[in-house]
C-alpha cells in the first residue's frame, strides 16, 4: 500500500465541564480532568503507521495533547501492564519522532493542504466535549472531508466532534441521517454516577442535530459503524476494529 498523509484531530482540553450533583460542590461547575483516551488513540494510530502511512497531529490551538488519567489506569486495560506499556512507549515515540507533543494548528493547515490528506480520525476520550464540537476550524476540515467523500474516523466522545461543522460553511449539520455510533448516553449515565455530576450527552447531541444513532449491545462490545464516508466507533473496545477499518478504508 503506498504511503498516505493521514490527519488525526485532537483536543487542547485537560479537562471537562462536570456539573456536580452530590458532594460539597452541588450545584457547580468544576473542570473534570480528562484528555485523549489512550487505547482510542493509540491502537488506530499503531495500524496507521504499520500501513506505513505518515501522521499529522493537529489540534484547535496547537497545545500538547494529555490522557485521560482514567485511562492511563491498568483498570483501563484490563490489567495488562505489557499492552499498556507498549501504547505509552508509541506515543513516546510519536513526540520524538513525529510531533505528537507539538501539534499543528488546525488554521495552519490551509484549504489547499487540506487535498494531500487521505483521511482524518479523531479519537475519545470527554476532553472533546469542551473544545471540538463548536470550534469552527474543526468544522471547516470536516465539512472538507465530508464533500470530497474522503474517509473519516471518530470513536467515543470523539463523534462531539462532528457538531462543528455547524460552525462553518452554511451553519448545517453535514452528517443529519447519518448512522453513527459514539459513547452512549446509558454509558454516560454510569459514568455519571461515578463522577457526581451530570455530562453533556455525546448520543443526545447528534440525535437532536438529525443522526441516527446506532446503539445497543453490540455497540458495547466494540461494533463499529460505517455510513458513506463515516466510521464511528462507541468506546475503547471498537479502537482494533475501527482501526482495521479505517485502514482498508484510506486503502481504496
Amino acid at each position: 500500500m503506498p504511503s498516505k498523509k493521514i490527519l488525526i484531530i485532537l483536543s487542547d482540553a485537560d479537562s471537562f465541564p462536570l456539573k456536580k450533583t452530590s458532594g460539597q460542590d452541588a450545584g457547580k461547575t468544576v473542570a473534570q480532568p480528562s484528555g485523549f483516551f489512550l487505547m482510542e488513540l493509540a491502537k488506530p494510530l499503531q495500524k496507521l503507521l504499520d500501513a506505513g502511512h505518515e501522521i499529522t497531529f493537529a489540534s484547535p490551538k496547537g497545545q500538547e495533547p494529555v490522557p485521560d488519567p482514567t485511562s492511563e489506569s491498568l483498570a483501563a486495560f484490563a490489567g495488562n501492564f505489557y499492552e499498556r506499556r507498549r501504547e505509552n512507549e508509541l506515543l513516546e515515540r510519536m513526540k520524538r519522532e513525529n510531533g505528537f507533543n507539538r501539534p499543528r494548528t488546525l488554521q495552519s493547515i490551509s484549504d489547499e493542504e487540506l487535498p494531500s490528506f487521505a483521511g482524518v480520525f479523531i479519537p475519545g476520550g470527554h476532553a472533546p466535549l469542551r473544545d471540538l464540537g463548536d470550534d469552527k476550524e474543526v468544522g471547516r476540515v470536516l465539512r472538507f472531508f465530508h464533500q470530497e467523500n474522503k474517509p473519516t474516523a471518530a470513536i467515543c466522545h470523539g463523534p462531539y466532534a462532528l457538531l462543528s461543522t455547524k460552525q462553518a460553511g452554511d451553519g448545517s449539520f453535514v452528517y443529519k441521517g447519518y448512522k453513527i455510533t459514539s459513547w452512549s448516553d446509558a454509558e454516560e449515565k454510569v459514568m455519571e454516577t461515578v463522577l457526581g455530576g451530570e455530562v453533556k450527552k455525546v448520543e443526545s447531541a447528534l440525535r437532536n442535530e438529525g443522526a441516527e444513532m446506532v446503539e445497543g449491545a453490540a455497540e458495547k462490545i466494540g461494533q463499529t459503524t460505517l455510513h458513506r464516508e463515516l466510521l464511528t466507533g462507541g468506546n475503547p473496545m471498537a479502537a482494533d476494529e475501527l482501526g482495521n477499518r479505517f485502514v482498508r478504508m484510506i486503502s481504496v
